[in-house]
């Protein structure tokens, strides 16, 4: 198969490429603790494993973030997307969006931000290089404790921009062609 391709406006690049799964990511310092919906992250490295992330600077997520020096990423699914579009559009400001969502804290094994219940995986991270955070925003996770639900094709969330999301569809597989030495 071959595309007709046409021109396309930069801003609107994201569109192809940031097709990672949406992330929810809590945080805590003290005792204000908050939820964001981010859809800028990336894998790092694999051992240990690393994670990438934009978080704006006017975030309130990043301020508790910086202070604490952790969060925890939690992996949604399709069946809570009402709730991740509402995280996404609500601010701080606007009052408790673990509350105003009904999604249930959990307490981590390793750091204070809580896991969310109705999400499928949550990462537990420390705060591993924050040499890129104050030019890009960027920060890089240590994923310290990992917990992931028995899910098969999780119908994960991956923003297309412009309000728009697609959740993942049929899994293909090539498993028998899969060579971990390139790894």
């Amino acid at each position: 198969m071959t595309y007709a391709k046409r021109d396309f406006p930069l801003h609107a690049v994201r569109q192809h490429l940031e097709t990672g799964p949406i992330i929810l990511i809590t945080s805590q310092h003290g005792s204000r603790s908050n939820i964001m919906t981010l859809g800028w992250h990336t894998m790092l490295q694999f051992s240990p494993a690393l994670v990438g992330c934009y978080i704006w600077e006017g975030n309130e997520s990043r301020d508790l973030i910086q202070r604490s020096g952790e969060c925890v990423i939690n992996v949604p699914t399709a069946e809570i997307a009402d709730q991740v579009v509402e995280i996404g559009n609500r601010h701080a400001r606007d009052g408790d969006k673990f509350e105003a969502t009904g999604l249930t804290r959990r307490s981590g094994k390793v750091v204070a931000a809580p896991l969310l219940d109705e999400c499928y995986a949550s990462f537990e991270c420390r705060l591993y290089d924050d040499a890129m955070v104050a030019n890009y925003g960027f920060f890089i996770w240590e994923v310290l404790k990992a917990h992931v639900a028995s899910v098969e094709a999780p119908r994960t969330l991956h923003y297309r921009g412009n309000g728009t999301f697609m959740a993942a569809g049929r899994e293909l597989s090539f498993t028998e062609r899969f060579r971990p030495e390139n790894l």
